[in-house]
């Protein structure tokens, strides 16, 4: 249902909609280009639709509707999202691992360090060539898994 929506909103390479979606999880974003108003409405009715026809109800609880550009943000799969300021003054949207799993990666960091402690740089960010490529991974993008 919604690859028809983002079909029908493309121009060129870009798309007036797009969606992440994880089990029953499911984020939609609109573009918040005024002439793209009239899709908020259509695609809240038409997922709701499309979703009783599967006999699927919403948990009327933890949906919302999150409008970024008035400063507000949401949670998804762990991280935070928000918009920003980019450094060139341009809007973007900003995701930050959420408190408890940067305890969490933080506990598991210092577990590393402490194990492979006076040792080369290298030798911490590969210790073996499966097991913690994800510090490498986190220090070279700023997220793991």
């Amino acid at each position: 249902m919604l690859e028809r929506a983002k079909e029908a909103t493309r121009y060129d390479k870009y798309t007036a909609i797009e969606y992440a979606r994880f089990a029953d999880d499911v984020v939609i974003l609109i573009d918040a280009h005024p002439r793209h108003d009239w899709l908020l409405p259509a695609v809240e009715k038409r997922l709701r639709e499309e979703l009783a026809a599967l006999q699927v109800e919403v948990n009327e609880e933890k949906s919302r509707i999150v409008d970024l550009s008035r400063g507000d943000s949401f949670g998804f799969l762990g991280f935070d999202f928000r918009r920003i300021r980019s450094q060139r003054g341009e809007w973007r949207v900003k995701y930050t691992p959420k408190l408890k799993k940067r305890t969490a990666l933080l506990r598991k960091l210092k577990g590393v360090f402490r194990r492979y402690r006076s040792q080369p740089v290298d030798r911490v960010i590969y210790p073996d060539q499966s097991g913690a490529a994800w510090l490498g991974q986190l220090l070279r993008r700023g997220t793991f898994q």
